[in-house]
């Protein structure tokens, strides 16, 4: 019976060696950030249909049902294992729900720059040379660059991204403890499922049956991928490789990302200070990446 269990695993984690082994954990990052913004063009078409909450609860839903059918986790974990786990999937969970709360009230350009304060905080407090303190303050630049002509600012919707931000920070920070006390993609499925079980009751209540339609359901699954299966476990497989402040500044590209996506798959504009903050933040994890030491270390 053992044989059976974990034949799947043994094949997952030989087919996730092969595919990410040779592939620069700065790369993983990068394709992560892209995957994600992408994935929030896709669910930006299903708010009008289901709700924050709703596309919430599908994303996480089917991510969990992806990464266990995929990884077949054990749970025969250690207690220090299964405690790393849970925070994990209450983290992901609770951030997913601040992240939906907030872009229902303010515009997804603020939302995620306010977001982006919590991995900003990360690599700040993280930082053990004074040039990374250089590469954090150009980032932070191009954060406030962002900022400008964003709209008016809903108190509520400042206060959501603020939380998840302050979520995000605390994702970088345990994701890098799963890696640790994990194998694998065992304990990122172990705690998707653990954040779908937040998410997933609060979006039944509040979208019902609309939740069953086909083409919600498909657009659900695609978001999943995008947004949560395909990045997480690139994040995970990279933060194995390199410390939580690097990760943390390379993610200042996502502001970045999120305005070019932007423009090329919703066809929004950029006036002339953002694209100088897109500027501001390539460079600044240009910078980082440069830096950053070899990992294996």
């Amino acid at each position: 019976m053992a044989e059976v269990s974990t034949a799947p695993t043994e094949h997952a984690q030989s087919l996730n060696t092969r595919v990410f082994g040779s592939v620069p954990p700065t790369v993983l990052v990068l394709l992560g950030i892209v995957s994600v913004q992408l994935g929030s063009a896709v669910a930006k078409h299903l708010f009008p249909v289901v709700g924050s909450f709703g596309t919430v609860a599908l994303r996480l839903f089917f991510a969990a049902a992806v990464l266990v059918l995929v990884w077949r986790p054990s749970v025969r974990l250690s207690r220090r294992a299964w405690t790393v786990v849970l925070g994990y999937g209450v983290v992901l969970g609770l951030m997913n729900l601040c992240f939906y709360l907030a872009l229902a009230r303010i515009p997804l350009g603020i939302a995620v720059t306010v977001e982006f304060l919590g991995p900003l905080a990360v690599a700040l407090a993280g930082s053990r040379r004074w040039l990374d303190v250089v590469w954090v303050a150009l980032a932070g630049s191009g954060v406030f660059l962002l900022m400008e002509g964003g709209g008016e600012l809903n108190l509520a919707g400042l206060l959501f991204a603020v939380a998840a931000g302050a979520l995000w920070g605390l994702y970088i920070l345990v994701g890098a403890a799963l890696g640790r006390h994990t194998t694998e993609g065992n304990g990122l499925a172990l705690g998707m499922a653990i954040a779908a079980c937040i998410a997933v009751p609060v979006g039944v209540a509040d979208s019902g049956t609309a939740l069953l339609h086909p083409g919600v359901l498909v657009a659900g699954l695609g978001v999943a991928l995008l947004s949560s299966v395909i990045p997480y476990t690139l994040d995970l497989e990279a933060l194995r490789r390199i410390p939580p402040n690097v990760f943390g500044i390379l993610m200042s590209l996502e502001p970045a990302v999120a305005a070019a996506i932007g423009l090329i798959v919703l066809q929004e504009s950029l006036d002339w200070s953002q694209w100088i903050a897109v500027l501001c933040v390539v460079a600044a994890s240009a910078g980082a990446t440069l830096g950053a030491r070899p990992s294996g270390t």
